[in-house]
Order: structure tokens, then C-alpha cells, then sequence
């Protein structure tokens, strides 16, 4: 890498970063992905079975994995 770190970090400041979902809104976000997860898996534990699993498990899983990352961003954890 022929560039300096100066060279870089000039670059970088003509184009600042803009998140996908707005602060103002990360919270309407993770609680709507926290509820459709929530919903799914309560749908799954109602009927448990091999065909479900990829259509209300994983689709579960993933949106309350994102959804719980969403809200810790929009609430701001500190640890």
C-alpha cells in the first residue's frame, strides 16, 4: 500500500459515512424486528416440525438477532 495514513484519512473525509437505517429511527426498527421475531417463534413452538424450521426458526432467529443489535444501538448500551 503506496498511500500514507494522512492520504487516507483525507480521502475518507470527502465522503462521510451515512448509515443505512437513521438514528431517529433505529428504535421504530428494532422493536418492529424484535416483535417479528417474537411472533415467529411463538409460531414455531406451537407447531414444531422439520418443515418449519427453515420457514419461521431461522427467519426468527435472524430477525431477533438483528433486531436486539438495532436496539442496542437506538437505547445506546454502555458498557
Amino acid at each position: 500500500m503506496d498511500s500514507s495514513l494522512h492520504e487516507v484519512w483525507q480521502a475518507a473525509a470527502g465522503s462521510p459515512f451515512v448509515p443505512t437505517v437513521g438514528k431517529g429511527s433505529q428504535f421504530l426498527v428494532a422493536f418492529v424486528l424484535l416483535l417479528i421475531g417474537f411472533s415467529l417463534s411463538g409460531a414455531f413452538a406451537l407447531n414444531r416440525s422439520l418443515v418449519n424450521l427453515p420457514i419461521l426458526a431461522v427467519p426468527a432467529s435472524l430477525a431477533l438477532a438483528v433486531g436486539v443489535v438495532y436496539m442496542f444501538c437506538a437505547v445506546g448500551v454502555y458498557v
